[in-house]
Parts: structure tokens; C-alpha cells; sequence
């Protein structure tokens, strides 16, 4: 790792920006997912899901630059490109045929929960290695995305 002053240790350094780079990769897929959502939503719902897509997308690319911000402060580097994030991404392929709000609103629900389980335990995983700011910046990303996740929800419930 490059010199610094912060006072984080080196392997902590490295080993978070190893993590947020992880959930950097998910981050953008998700994002990425749901411009493809925002893209290409038909029927019914359609203003109001397309809009609300462009919301949440807008919402995820700020956590996935702040994601990227954090690991580069650290002294790692940003593996941000579209090549890194179809390598390391963990999340599920988004079906890039689908049109339906509905369909559309179950891909998401699958994707935003995935994402907010990883950044949970990214939480957990921050916090052991005693690096509070970045268990704080992924708090704020659960918070995001389980808020989203209930705007997602609530539009398949009856």
C-alpha cells in the first residue's frame, strides 16, 4: 500500500479496499441493472416505474462513487471499469429481455436484497477489522437499499 497518513494499519487498508472494491463490482452491476430496467419498462405503470427506476439508479451511482472514493483514500485502487464488474460481480445476470413492469420490479427486488445482504455482512466484516468509517459507509448503503427495496416491494404488493 502506498504511504498515508491515515492511522489504519496497512492490512487493514489493503483488506478494505479488497472488500469495497468487492462490493464496488455489485454496486455498479446493480446500477447498471436498473438503468436496464429504466430503459426498457412497458405497460401499464410505466411514468411512474421509469421514474422511479432513474431514482434508485441515480441513488446507487452515488454510493457506488462513494464506495470508490473510500478504497482510493485508503491507498488501494478503484476496479471500476465494465470489464471488472462483469468478473467480480457477484450478483445474478439482469435478463436483458424483459419489458413487463412487474418482471422488471421481481429482477430488481432479487438484486437490491442480494446487494443488501452482501453489504450487511460488508458491515459486519469493516467493524472486525476495526475500520468504523467504512462499516459507516456501508450502513448508509443498507439503509439506501433497504429503503428501495421497500419502494420496489410495495408496488407488487396488492
Amino acid at each position: 500500500m502506498p504511504y498515508t497518513r491515515n492511522d489504519l494499519a496497512d492490512n487493514t487498508r489493503k483488506a478494505m479496499a479488497e472488500l469495497l472494491n468487492a462490493r464496488l463490482a455489485d454496486t455498479l452491476d446493480l446500477k447498471l441493472a436498473v438503468k436496464q430496467a429504466h430503459w426498457n419498462v412497458k405497460g401499464p405503470d410505466f411514468i411512474a416505474l421509469h421514474e422511479l427506476f432513474d431514482a434508485i439508479a441515480a441513488r446507487v451511482d452515488t454510493q457506488a462513487d462513494d464506495i470508490a472514493e473510500r478504497a482510493v483514500a485508503l491507498g488501494g485502487v478503484a476496479h471500476g471499469t465494465a470489464q471488472n464488474v462483469a468478473q467480480k460481480t457477484t450478483l445474478q445476470p439482469y435478463p436483458s429481455n424483459l419489458t413487463g413492469g412487474k418482471a422488471h420490479l421481481e429482477a430488481l427486488a432479487d438484486r437490491i436484497s442480494a446487494l443488501g445482504k452482501l453489504t450487511r455482512e460488508a458491515i459486519n466484516q469493516a467493524d472486525e477489522a476495526g475500520d468504523k468509517d467504512t462499516a459507516d459507509l456501508f450502513t448508509g448503503q443498507s439503509r439506501a437499499l433497504d429503503k428501495d427495496l421497500w419502494f420496489i416491494e410495495a408496488h407488487l404488493q396488492e
